[in-house]
């Protein structure tokens, strides 16, 4: 019997458009934009200048501060421009325009040194840790969360398992499933080396039972091993969060204000394992990554390999171009996902899905008043009560909103899913969380 979580939940239909498109490899660009900023924490530092060469793979930015990642050029060839550039959402940021070189291919950095088992099995823990934070991986499930931070559990803390986060429950989304179809073995062995890392002897490949076909083949991958097993949940939404995929797998509740790992648990998505793979088997940095482009009007929905810093309107071109009927392009899925207000704008490392909707599916309904049906508190699957959490927020009662436990909303927005008077609840919910945030970081700054 398929695994869940306890605690509230959706089912929405899933709408997976693409489960059955192969990887499709996109031609590399004639230009990319490296963003500065592509994961949780601090701003990478560019080391590079307009006019430098470059070759693909080489090293263009270093992380900022512990918390941050390295960028490296996705493409060989010469830095024409850095400059701040419009992102997804239209804010401005620090990137690095990079012009290909047709003379010179897609030769990749001659420090590039694929290794075998050998040498893998030989590489201490440091060295694997230092890989993959010189190879820029982050997380790849949506957070951008440094992954080299990840893999360093705070001191005092006991991991016991890992857990590998492939349960892909946004709607539209099939880049993971895609992946572990593709890629098992590659996979198998991203695990092992995270296992070895946070030195624990068990994990666990958390799959929705609507992906059959990588639950078999991933099953077919670890045959006859005792240390890493494949776990079948139902399907249910935000089943991808960590608190809630732990208690699905573990049956253990994430306590407020703890950390995932005082379970015992540490959680890294599918893509990021495999990326890990490339990083420590092939010396590869993290300059592309599937992306799954989707949608109702679209005539060739897919899901794509594509250069970080390809602009999304290339990507869209490749799934037939943008249809008539477009109201909303979102990055990511319908239910965490953002709306997409620039899309020349270059894709990043934590875009795993583009989502054009028709215009007939991109509007709110008219608000109306709460009937006090109490379905958001029944659905929150954080416990909270996302009602009364929005009209504190609504009246800017921070005092109460954070007695209330507003910093625990994962913002899954099942709340404002399930509403039936469609009252923006999420959207009052992470004001709060902003302004609570910054009284926590002051308060906190002063002590």
């Amino acid at each position: 019997m398929s695994k869940t979580f306890k605690i509230g939940g959706i089912h929405p239909n899933d709408f997976k458009l693409t489960a059955d498109k192969p990887i499709v490899w996109l031609d590399q660009p004639d230009k990319v934009q490296m963003m500065l900023y592509q994961q949780i924490g601090a701003p990478s530092i560019c080391i590079v200048k307009v006019g430098d060469k470059l070759k693909k793979g080489q090293l263009i930015a270093e992380d900022g501060s512990f918390v941050s990642a390295c960028q490296h050029a996705p493409i060989s060839g010469t830095v024409t421009k850095i400059e701040k550039i419009r992102n997804t959402q239209g804010w401005y940021g620090e990137a690095v325009t990079i012009e290909a070189d047709p003379d010179r291919g897609n030769d990749f950095m001659e420090a590039s040194h694929p290794r075998t088992q050998e040498e893998v099995d030989a590489l201490s823990v440091k060295e694997i840790i230092d890989i993959v934070d010189n190879r820029g991986v982050v997380g790849l499930g949506g957070a951008t969360f440094p992954t080299r931070v990840k893999l360093l559990p705070p001191e005092g803390s006991k991991p016991e398992v890992i857990i590998v986060n492939a349960v892909e429950c946004e709607p539209y989304l099939t880049c993971d499933d895609v992946l572990m179809r593709t890629y098992p073995n590659e996979i198998v062995k991203g695990i092992e080396v995270v296992m070895k890392v946070v030195n624990v002897k068990r994990a666990i490949i958390g799959i929705e039972d609507n992906k059959p076909e990588a639950i078999k083949i991933m099953r077919k991958a670890v045959e006859g091993r005792d240390d890493i097993k494949v776990v079948t949940l139902k399907k249910k939404y935000p089943q991808g969060g960590e608190k809630q995929l732990i208690a699905a797998v573990l049956g253990k509740e994430v306590k407020s204000g703890a950390l995932p790992v005082s379970t015992g648990a540490v959680v890294n998505n599918v893509a990021t394992i495999y990326t890990i793979f490339e990083a420590v088997y092939n010396d590869r940095p993290l300059i592309e990554r599937v992306v799954t482009v989707t949608g109702p009007s679209l005539t060739n929905p897919g899901n794509f390999l594509a250069t970080i810093g390809t602009p999304i309107r290339t990507l869209i071109e490749a799934a037939g171009g943008l249809p008539e009927d477009t109201g909303k392009v979102i990055a990511g899925g319908p239910m965490m996902g953002k709306a997409i207000v620039n899309i020349d704008a270059p894709t990043t490392k934590g875009m795993s899905g583009i989502l054009v909707l028709p215009e007939a599916e991109s509007h709110r309904k008219k608000e109306q008043v709460c009937i006090r049906c109490a379905n958001c508190v029944n659905v929150c699957p954080m416990g909270l009560e996302p009602f009364l959490l929005s009209i504190l927020a609504k009246k800017h009662n921070w005092e109460d909103c954070e007695k209330e436990l507003v910093m625990n909303c994962i913002e899954c927005g099942s709340c404002s899913y399930i509403c039936p008077s469609h009252r923006p609840l999420l959207d009052y919910i992470k004001l709060g969380k902003q302004f609570v945030g910054g009284i926590i970081r002051n308060r906190n700054t002063k002590k």
